[in-house]
Order: C-alpha cells, then sequence, then structure tokens
C-alpha cells in the first residue's frame, strides 16, 4: 500500500518564509493533502493561506470546520482554533491551549497521528521554543515519517533542534531538498502491519483538544502531580508519562506545556508580579498623601505627623535600602512600624534581584552564548 495519507506541517517564528520555500517545493500531483500550522496573532485574522496559494503549484485555502480532505490541496490553520483531522475531515476547536499556542503544532500532529497512523509525514521547521516536538513524537510512535528541518538554516533553530534532540528523526535537511523527498515518500510501498496501537493517552489528549471537559476525559490519568502550577489557570500541573524523553505537562483543566514553555509563562508572570508591586507601592505612597491632606484640613495634627512620617518613608525607602536600611532598623521608635519597614526593604531587596535574573532569562533566550554564561553563573 502507499504511503500517500497526510503530510503535516508546524512552524513558528520566522515560518511565512520558510513554508513558502517549502510549499513552492511540491510537486503539482501531489497525491497527499498537507495540513500547515503556523502560530499566529489570535486577534487578527491570518492570510497565510493567501500567500501560499500563490507561492507553488497547489491550491491553498483556510481550513473551514467539517471540510472534506482532498489529495493535492493544502489547508490552513485560522487564528485562535487549533487545527485537527477526525475522519477524514477538517476539525477547528476551541480547546485549551498548548505550548501557550493555539493552534498549537502538537495539536495537529498528534491528531493526525490518532486518525492515519503510519500513513503521516510530519515536517518541523523554524520556529522558537519547542512546540511540534511531542507531536512529533507521537508521529513516529505510531509508524509515520519525521523530517525537520536543518537547524543552521533554520531563521529560529529553537524548534528544529528541540525535535532533533527528543525524536528519532528521519530526515534532517534544508528546505530546498524537501520538495523532492516528501514527492518521493509519498509513494513509497508501506507495510500496513508497521500500524501500533494507539496509546490511552494519545486519545485523551485529542478529546481535550476537541474540546472536551479534560477532567472528565481523564486528564489525572496523564501522569503524577508536581509541584508547579498552571500559569494559565493556577491549576496543578501533572507529568505526562507517554514515553518520550520530552518533559510535558498538563494541568486538569487540559493547558498543556512543556519545560521551556512553562518556564517562558513563569517569566513573564514574574514581570507582571513586579510591576504589580511597585503600582502597590505607588498607590500605597498616592492613598498616604491623601490621608494627610485631610487630616491637616481636619485640624488632626497627630494624624497629619503620624501620615507625614510614612509618606517621608515611602518616599525614600529605595534610598534607604540601597544605603543597608536592615541594618537601622532599630532606629525607628515604633517597633511594629519597624518591622514592616524591614519587611519591605526585604521585598524591594528580593525585587532587585529577580529583575535581574529575569533580564539575565531573557538574554538567555535569545542568545545561545549568554544563555552557556548564565547558566553557568546561576550554578554557582
Amino acid at each position: 500500500m502507499a504511503r500517500c495519507g497526510i503530510i503535516v506541517v508546524g512552524a513558528s517564528a520566522g515560518g511565512v518564509r520558510a513554508l513558502t520555500d517549502l510549499v513552492a517545493r511540491l510537486p503539482a500531483d501531489l497525491p497527499a493533502t498537507v495540513l500547515v500550522v503556523l502560530h499566529s496573532s489570535p486577534t487578527h485574522e491570518s492570510l497565510l493561506h493567501q500567500i501560499l496559494d500563490k507561492a507553488g503549484p497547489l491550491r491553498a485555502t483556510a481550513a473551514v470546520n467539517g471540510e472534506k480532505l482532498q489529495p493535492g490541496h493544502i489547508y490552513v490553520s485560522v487564528s485562535d482554533l487549533h487545527l485537527m483531522v477526525e475522519d477524514h475531515h477538517l476539525r477547528l476547536t476551541r480547546g485549551p491551549k498548548e505550548c501557550r499556542a493555539r493552534p498549537s503544532i502538537d495539536v495537529l500532529f498528534r491528531s493526525a497521528a490518532y486518525t492515519f497512523g503510519p500513513h503521516v509525514i510530519g515536517i518541523v521547521l523554524t520556529g522558537a521554543l519547542d512546540d511540534g516536538t511531542a507531536g512529533l513524537w507521537a508521529i513516529k510512535d505510531h509508524g509515520g515519517i519525521a523530517i525537520v528541518q536543518s537547524p543552521h538554516e533554520a531563521l529560529y533553530p529553537s524548534m528544529p533542534q528541540s525535535a532533533l534532540l527528543h525524536v528519532a528523526v528521519d530526515y534532517t535537511l534544508p528546505i530546498r531538498d524537501m520538495g523532492a523527498l516528501v514527492d518521493k515518500l509519498v509513494k513509497e510501498e508501506i507495510d500496513i502491519q508497521e500500524a501500533r496501537p494507539l496509546r490511552q493517552s494519545l486519545e485523551i489528549e485529542n478529546r481535550i483538544a476537541r474540546g472536551s471537559n479534560a477532567f472528565e476525559v481523564g486528564a489525572l490519568q496523564l501522569g503524577e502531580p508536581t509541584h508547579y502550577t498552571c500559569p494559565e489557570c493556577s491549576g496543578t500541573l501533572a507529568r505526562v508519562q507517554d514515553g518520550s524523553s520530552l518533559a510535558r505537562f498538563r494541568c486538569h483543566t487540559g493547558h498543556a506545556y512543556t519545560l521551556k514553555t512553562l518556564l517562558a509563562d513563569l517569566n513573564r508572570n514574574l514581570d507582571h508580579t513586579l510591576w504589580n508591586v511597585l503600582r502597590g507601592i505607588e498607590e500605597r505612597l498616592l492613598a498616604l498623601q491623601e490621608l494627610e491632606r485631610q487630616a491637616r484640613m481636619a485640624g488632626d495634627e497627630s494624624a497629619r505627623a503620624d501620615y507625614q512620617q510614612q509618606i517621608s518613608l515611602a518616599i525614600t525607602l529605595p534610598e534607604f535600602h540601597q544605603r543597608g536600611v536592615l541594618d537601622r532598623v532599630d532606629e525607628f521608635v515604633d517597633e511594629d512600624f519597624a518591622r514592616k519597614v524591614h519587611d519591605l526593604c526585604v521585598l524591594l531587596l528580593r525585587i532587585d534581584i529577580l529583575a535581574d535574573r529575569l533580564h539575565q532569562m531573557r538574554l538567555a533566550e535569545a542568545d545561545p552564548a549568554v544563555n552557556e554564561k548564565w547558566v553557568v553563573s546561576s550554578r554557582r
């Protein structure tokens, strides 16, 4: 039996150019269906299908829910909806985000592996972080073919590198050679007996992506709970145990993460928290100033003096912190007030440290050389 079947392609940062180059090299008589997921903004309509339709000989259209798959056709994901395949039809869903994305590459790849087994060819192109790795592993686990763009050619090599690290990839090559390879692979004869039994975890994760209640369909069966919490909903994350070496997590409401995407969201939430602390300090100062004005207008000298002291402290708190106020708490008359000052200064110190570490982590994500230095310094 010829492989034919389905070709699923995933890309993120730098993906428009990579996908355009790939589509331009696909043959006009390709007997397989092509499905494409590119990470996109949830608030803007994607025009990728129009770009790809003009790039090569195959017709490319935006995916439509319920549409029947046709060979020699390219179906492109749309904004803020997962793209899946089910019973030879397209399925668009608003299931939970995976790897911080909707549409998610992993979602498409897993649904293709579940539906078509060894008839699937999965391709991972340029992109940041590691969406697509778990899905490509599922394709290989069910007898399909795994293809990865050469990392040195990828504008953003993180996704290809992750796939190569965690998946037994069949082919790693530049895009210019993918068209001929795909044309050859879809025409190869395959032994249908190579199909492997479906994992229960794959079925559960597909049902979650389709929008089913994650708790009811068995999200808690995917693995043991961890000490991590979901950045999206604050639920406990369970470590998914599906046989792959990639560390993955899923909460009982369905959000899914790898370690890299989890760290990225934790960094974002940390940044948000630091700004909230700063906002709280500034709002406290404004409230104290208003109370001081009210006390002054009411002629309450005792209350006015108390508020004025707190205002003075709030204004100069960063300077006190820099000069070592933690060693001078006993200079304050009010012991309870001094303790509060101490706690605030400790908080400022921790904010300084966290802000610096957050800055270093962001530099590390953008520059591998900085990343290596960051890892060494953090171990010290």
